[in-house]
């Protein structure tokens, strides 16, 4: 396993189910799952950063990010490959000691550009053809912390 710097990763078919659930009032509500804040957890105490890049920018994102206390987020996206290639330079890190995990067509270049990508398993199969990895959980799931733990898998040793 290539050594990893940071970690990134898309919220909707990552983190939630690809739902956006809308009352009669118009707001939006998005289901997370909260194995998932165990890999932020993970990555904290391996001194690892962890960046948020999705295409939407909602409060209820930016909620979760705080709550967790994600190190970068970055909402309303045009260009994640952009974004990831402005923040690795920021951060001195070259973009293959990243990892990358999205479910989408916005994803496509960033997962090609990273040292390690992966998917979700209910991700379309044209994504599944360009990670190195493919979660068995399905976004929402905890595909990220599935993730966390296949980048890390020696991480239980250290107290949990």
């Amino acid at each position: 396993m290539k050594e990893i710097k940071l970690v990134l990763t898309d919220i909707d078919g990552v983190w939630t189910d690809c739902g956006m659930y809308y009352d009669q009032t118009g707001n939006e509500w998005k289901k997370f799952n909260t194995y998932d804040s165990a890999g932020v957890l993970f990555c904290r105490k391996l001194n690892i950063p962890v960046g948020i890049i999705t295409g939407e920018d909602t409060e209820i994102v930016k909620r979760r990010a705080e709550k967790l206390k994600v190190d970068y987020l970055f909402q309303g996206v045009k260009n994640k490959l952009d974004t990831a290639q402005h923040l690795t330079r920021q951060l001195n890190i070259p973009l293959s000691k990243a990892a990358y995990i999205g479910d989408d067509i916005n994803d496509i270049e960033l997962l090609k550009a990273v040292g390690v990508s992966a998917c979700p398993n209910n991700a379309p199969e044209y994504i599944k053809k360009i990670v190195q990895h493919v979660t068995r959980k399905s976004g929402g799931e905890g595909a990220f912390r599935e993730f966390i733990e296949f980048l890390f898998p020696d991480i239980f040793p250290f107290g949990f």
